[in-house]
């Protein structure tokens, strides 16, 4: 039926084999036989395909690869459900050999006019980067393109693109932040879920918290200033303006409380917990509220989070009490979440109605839902004092409930009660006393004991009878009543020796040989330190300070105290532990950043194409390098990086283009005859052949550090004074070849700061390392980053004695690499051995006016190594014809060999 001519019989058999599939049946056999049918013009039968190949590309590698060409031409198809499904299934092959085709088809959907295209390859970012995330440089480039994207349908994607590829990268969201802003009530609901709470983490980092309304002296110290925070309405201080940027936020989320999803609901409910003004949280309450009547499972998500806001927000849900009351048709678990949340809201005014509501649950036949409640009313009885009594005797008349459970979870809640005031409550111990005939549950018999023994000087009486009836059924009780009669036994020994002596060595006796070895070490323990010896004479005195000492009351507390430490709606809420790929909810700063940084204004995208145009040759030689060195110097410079990988850096700036394509006519014709005659000389010294490779003069005459390009690693107004600039000086590093040296240069007015500086809390990529520079005595100081023949950036904390900041050190491609002498029969040899993957072609416009005639010697040659594994990289330029010439980059690392061809293109279209 694959076989078939008639596309029916092929969408039967592709029907059959995805069947097979779902019910879990192997079909990798039907490989080749399916993957002829890629190119089948049906779409039905392409879609069921392209389901097949997802499945078993990563099994049959090699014959999946053969469908590699049908998905190229469908990235070109003028149908735009072709071109998504094209890139969907590309990307989804799991095969590591395709990654820089997949990379080339994202980068052109990337500029493809359909948004829903665009969306897809929004989609594909991830599933790259989880495939290669050395690629992570070219997806960023990718992400920054697609967030100034317009259309709403791409936004919610390149927004989960960006929270799993660069969560870090707060600067892509500045100048999109408006936008995202104002787009959202348009986005799709799930896209709105990941906007908003990617936006709550932004807007952690960038506003103030506008819950403190104080505005500290300087010289305060930290104690004096939390005590003003208390009382700031009686200051007469200037009250905290909310920045218009938080208010844009807060007030175009909040039409978003009446959206049909749950979801969407939770999303901005939890930006207003983590975000708004107190005065203004109150709006989620109903909106949450409301969530209540929808699914067992979204109950479940709600409550979770309702009963973390009810311990710091307890007013907003206060009107609302009645819709937490429990149904009988409720599962366990959402009777035992409201239960809490009934709890949190208990004050003085509301108790008595919630205590009658308890009562009534305490009836259920749900066993783990009575035990819980059980638990509430102990919890209501120690936050609030005025009812600690009535809770009390409520639950002694539970010791006589049939169930004994019930009792035993009384008996429990009853002991943490009476450690309050046992003074007053002598007759409820005897009382319990009394059931020890009774009660069989564990954990309620070593709760009586344990009060017993803990007050036994006020049931002087009944404690040593007790001890008594215990001893003899010593060896049939479980392990922890065991514990509780040995530890009975000690304190009544030391208060009640002449009746309790000989019943304190039967039950040592008796423990002494015990199966468990914890009793056995126990008793003798005890032995030792109550019963005095000639040896333990000396231990015996403390025995009464260790065993009579005051215990202090427990504190009942609600499970969901300290968990709002996790983002609210998020797993590691639910999990109340951190789940994976969870982002840390980021600390409110201490001083407002710069809120001009989202006044940039975003320039049109502009679609790559795969062909280079530019206005003069001599563009091939000057890659933003020193303007000094001769032909041959500049080629050993731009193989070792020059400032090729630099140019994107540069790109969106413009200027340096601009003057470059546009102004280079009129510079040309106000410049004096000299100069051109300088120029013409330059050109005929670059059509001189280069016949063989020359190794660079020592870096230093070269390249100086006042011509190599700095980078900003750290601003003086983020840094606090402090800035930090940095180069790559082209220098060995000494410590290490393997490491690219980085020349940091700082600025400070504290030069106490300056002297203190260090790095802390260093995170790497997997085998990369970093050399940190030494105490610095001067301005400037050297350090050694091993970036393991990658781009990803070394993220550390440049930290004073007083202040941390977050910076990062992220090479150019042309960085990594250095210039090496190779004769021509050489190079020849070596890219012959590096073809096929290994080779990278573009071809190259030569568009000069007037135009420029082919050159004496056609082909020009560089080569150079990566620092760490000593990779060969070989670049070929040669001129075929006149205007028209070919860029060929052979590389053992295709990753480095794809980044240097878009830097040199980049560069030469500057």
């Amino acid at each position: 039926m694959l076989d078939s001519n008639k596309d029916s019989l092929k969408l039967e058999a592709m029907k059959r084999i995805v069947a097979m599939i779902a019910r879990g049946k192997n079909a990798s056999d039907l490989f080749p036989a399916v993957v002829k049918n890629v190119a089948c013009k049906n779409i039905e039968v392409k879609k069921l395909v392209y389901v097949y190949l997802v499945r078993y590309a990563e099994e049959q590698q090699d014959l999946a690869l053969l469908s590699i060409s049908t998905f190229q031409r469908g990235l070109k198809d003028p149908n735009q459900l072709i071109r998504a499904s094209a890139l969907r299934v590309l990307s989804s092959i799991r095969v590591t050999i395709i990654v820089p085709i997949m990379m080339l088809a994202i980068k052109e959907a990337a500029s493809d006019m359909s948004p829903y295209v665009r969306k897809t390859a929004a989609h594909a970012i991830p599933k790259l980067y989880s495939l290669d995330p050395e690629q992570k440089d070219q997806l960023i480039e990718v992400i920054e393109k697609l967030l100034a994207d317009k259309t709403t349908l791409v936004a919610g994607s390149v927004v989960m693109a960006f929270e799993e590829v660069c969560p870090e990268r707060i600067d892509l969201i500045h100048k999109n932040y408006r936008k995202l802003c104002n787009l959202l009530i348009d986005v799709e609901e799930w896209g709105q879920v990941v906007i908003i709470n990617m936006l709550t983490r932004y807007a952690r980092t960038q506003f103030l918290n506008p819950n403190i309304n104080v505005n500290e002296d300087e010289d305060e110290d930290e104690e004096e200033k939390e005590k003003k925070v208390e009382v700031a309405a009686l200051a007469k201080r200037k009250p905290y303006v909310m920045d218009p940027d938080h208010r844009l936020l807060l007030r175009n989320t909040k039409p978003l409380l009446q959206s049909r999803n749950a979801a969407v609901v939770m999303a901005v409910a939890q930006l207003y917990f983590h975000l708004a003004p107190k005065a203004e949280v109150g709006v989620i309450a109903k909106a949450l509220v409301r969530l209540l009547r929808s699914h067992s499972e979204v109950q479940f998500v709600v409550l979770q989070n309702v009963a973390t806001m009810t311990i710091k927000r307890r007013g907003m849900f206060e009107p609302y009490l009645k819709s937490f009351y429990i149904r009988s048709t409720d599962p366990t678990q959402i009777k035992v979440l409201k239960l809490e949340v009934l709890t949190n809201l208990a004050n003085e005014t509301n108790i008595s109605t919630i205590l009658r509501e308890f009562q009534t649950y305490i009836k259920s036949m749900d066993k783990d839902f009575v035990a819980a409640t059980i638990q509430a009313i102990g919890r209501c009885a120690t936050n609030i004092s005025e009812v600690r009594d009535t809770c009390l005797n409520g639950l002694v008349q539970l010791l006589s409930n049939r169930d004994e459970l019930v009792v035993a979870e009384s008996v429990v809640v009853i002991k943490k009660l009476l450690q309050m005031q046992p003074e007053k409550h002598s007759d409820i111990i005897k009382h319990m006393a009394k059931l020890t005939d009774n009660i069989q549950v564990p954990m309620a018999r070593a709760s009586i004991l344990w009060l017993i023994g803990e007050y036994c000087e006020h049931v002087p009486k009944i404690a040593p009878d007790v001890l008594r009836k215990m001893a003899k059924s010593f060896t049939n009780e479980e392990d922890i009543v065991k514990l509780q009669i040995i530890n009975l036994s000690a304190k009544l020994y030391l208060t009640n020796s002449k009746q309790t002596k000989l019943l304190t060595q039967y039950v040592l006796n008796l423990a002494k040989y015990d199966q468990n070895y914890d009793i056995r070490d126990r008793a003798r323990f005890i032995r030792q330190l109550i019963v005095p010896t000639e040896k333990s004479g000396a231990l015996s005195k403390y025995a009464k300070k260790l065993f009579l000492a005051l215990k202090p009351a427990p504190v009942l507390e609600s499970p969901f105290k300290d968990r709002d430490h996790f983002q609210l709606g998020s797993l590691s809420h639910l999990l109340n532990a951190k789940a994976g790929g969870y982002q840390e909810l980021p600390d409110w700063p201490e001083a407002a950043p710069d809120p001009s940084v989202r006044n940039v204004e975003v320039k049109e995208s502009v679609r790559a194409v795969g062909t280079v145009t530019y206005r003069d040759t001599r563009a091939l030689w000057n890659l933003q390098g020193p303007q000094k060195m001769e032909r041959s110097e500049r080629c050993s410079y731009s193989a070792s990086g020059s400032e090729s990988g630099s140019g994107s850096e540069e790109s969106g700036s413009g200027s340096e283009s601009e003057e470059s394509e546009e102004g280079s006519e009129s510079e040309e014709e106000e410049e004096d005859e000299e100069e051109k005659d300088k120029k013409k000389k330059k050109k005929k010294e670059l059509k001189k052949p280069v016949n063989h490779f020359s190794s660079p003069r020592p870096l230093q005459t070269i390249a100086p550090s006042s011509a190599l390009k700095s980078y900003e690693l750290l601003h003086r107004i983020t840094g606090e004074g402090l800035q930090v600039e940095y180069c790559f000086s082209r220098q060995p590093f000494s410590p290490d070849a393997n490491m690219v040296a980085v020349q940091m240069q700082f600025t400070n007015n504290a030069t106490s700061d300056t002297k203190n500086l260090h790095m802390e809390d260093v995170k790497l990529q997997s085998g990369m390392r970093v050399k940190e520079f030494p105490e610095i005595e001067t301005s400037t100081a050297v350090m050694g980053i091993d970036f393991c023949d990658s781009t990803q950036a070394a993220n550390f904390q440049l930290c004073t004695h007083t202040k941390k900041f977050f910076v990062s050190i992220q090479p150019p491609v042309g960085e990594l690499m250095r210039p090496i002498f190779l004769t021509e029969n050489e190079f020849k040899k070596e890219q012959g051995q590096l073809m096929g993957m290994n080779e990278i072609t573009e071809k190259l416009t030569l568009d000069a006016n007037p135009p420029v005639p082919p050159p004496d010697h056609p082909v020009h040659r560089f080569a150079g190594r990566t620092v760490t594994s000593g990779s060969l990289v070989l670049v070929t330029v040669a001129t075929k014809e006149e205007g028209a010439a070919q860029l060929t980059v052979n590389c053992e690392k295709m990753v480095i060999g794809t980044m240097l061809v878009k830097d040199i293109l980049l560069a030469l279209t500057q």
